[in-house]
């Protein structure tokens, strides 16, 4: 399957292309610099320079699923919050109905469902996932939204919780375990159309996505 990762350079997306070459599909990389490349290309993907902002068609175009990883994080400003993570993601979801790329896989956020019940700090970035999120679900794509709890950087254990609706738990989830989640959903239909949360657990990831 040719994929194309977009937000490829962020720390969940690094993890993700490594995981997805390990399985044997081809990797798309849509950085925004040049200097980006060579750690991205060292792992065996196609590094393609595209700008959430400007024109992303050439990215988009004979793909055959796209996963959004990018994100401004919950700590940056509104304005670049808005670009990035609404309508970034928006323009992707565009581009995919446009160009006939049936497959897509969100990154979102736990409480992106309901942003007045996260914290005020986070607020905005809340809302412009979940704006993205509703676009996503009201498309005609194969689409997954996957909405991770707190992220860590720790060694990840390859063992999850995922529902459709869970309660926030302030325990991290490691960035490996959510990109490991990511790639995995990627091939299995019985996640098309479909949104879960996902926290540390004790069940295999495989395992929990098959029970989904």
């Amino acid at each position: 399957m040719q994929i194309l990762v977009v937000g490829a350079n962020g720390q969940v997306g690094k993890q993700l292309v490594s995981l997805l070459m390990q399985q044997q599909h081809q990797v798309r990389a849509m950085i925004r610099d040049h200097s980006q490349a060579p750690l991205l290309e060292g792992l065996g993907a196609k590094a393609v320079l595209a700008d959430l902002e400007g024109d992303i068609a050439h990215a988009v175009k004979g793909a055959d699923a796209i996963i959004f990883t990018a994100g401004s994080g919950g700590h940056t400003g509104p304005d670049k919050t808005e670009l990035v993570d609404h309508l970034g993601a928006i323009k992707t979801i565009g581009e995919a109905e446009r160009l006939g790329v049936n497959r897509y896989v969100m990154l979102s956020a736990l409480r992106a469902k309901d942003p007045d019940n996260g914290p005020e700090t986070m607020h905005h970035y809340l809302v412009a996932k979940k704006k993205a999120d509703n676009r996503l679900q009201n498309s005609s794509l194969n689409y997954t939204i996957v909405r991770p709890g707190r992220l860590s950087n720790e060694e990840g254990s390859g063992r999850v919780e995922i529902a459709e609706n869970l309660p926030f738990r302030p325990e991290p989830i490691s960035r490996v375990d959510v990109a490991y989640v990511l790639a995995s959903t990627v091939d299995l239909t019985n996640t098309y159309r479909r949104c879960f949360d996902l926290l540390a657990g004790e069940t295999p990831v495989m395992d929990a996505l098959r029970e989904l």
